[in-house]
């Protein structure tokens, strides 16, 4: 089994630290081989970035995403610049209020819409959590870790004293 995701995004949206989440979920808490990779633009803050993890059973022997077999897009320019080179039937999961998908996307692959800003800023009251947010669609979505390993890596990746926005999140999404 190996799995290919890319997150993309807007530069402080926390893309990054997401991809570095769920390398940590696999590897460290899920039993699994992972390796994560990044790049963003020059602007840090407010331009295009993309966080890449591979997800297998068995070692990685090349460690960058050939084609994704899933794809998370935060941002319209990141989707336009991150959001085509997919495997057929590949999972696709947008912030629906901030992306919006090309005429027949949909029909090419498996497309989940979930307002993770949104959810953030209602019931967490916090926007900056949107990538936990995320994190919580993703481990429900695909089950690519389990929602445990996912929480374990959380815990270990977060500032100490915001554990409990964090933690809630995660369940958003996780149950949205």
């Amino acid at each position: 089994m190996r799995k290919e995701i890319r997150f993309s995004g807007f530069g402080g949206q926390g893309i990054i630290l997401a991809g570095v989440i769920l390398g940590k979920a696999a590897s460290i808490y899920g039993e699994k081989e992972s390796v994560q990779t990044q790049s963003y633009g020059p602007e840090a803050r407010g331009g295009a970035s993309k966080s890449e993890v591979v997800i297998s059973n068995e070692e990685i022997d090349f460690p960058k995403v050939i084609q994704p077999d899933i794809l998370i897009s935060m941002s319209q320019p990141a989707f336009d610049k991150y959001g085509f080179d997919l495997k057929e039937n590949a999972v696709v999961i947008i912030d629906k209020d901030l992306v919006t998908l090309p005429e027949g996307y949909e029909e090419k692959y498996d497309v989940y819409k979930v307002p993770f800003t949104e959810i953030a800023n209602k019931d967490v009251g916090l926007s900056i959590v949107a990538n936990i947010v995320m994190l919580g669609a993703l481990v429900k979505i695909t089950e690519v870790v389990s929602k445990e390993a996912l929480e374990k890596s959380l815990l270990d990746s977060i500032p100490k004293g915001t554990e409990k926005k964090n933690i809630l999140a995660f369940e958003k999404g996780y149950s949205y």
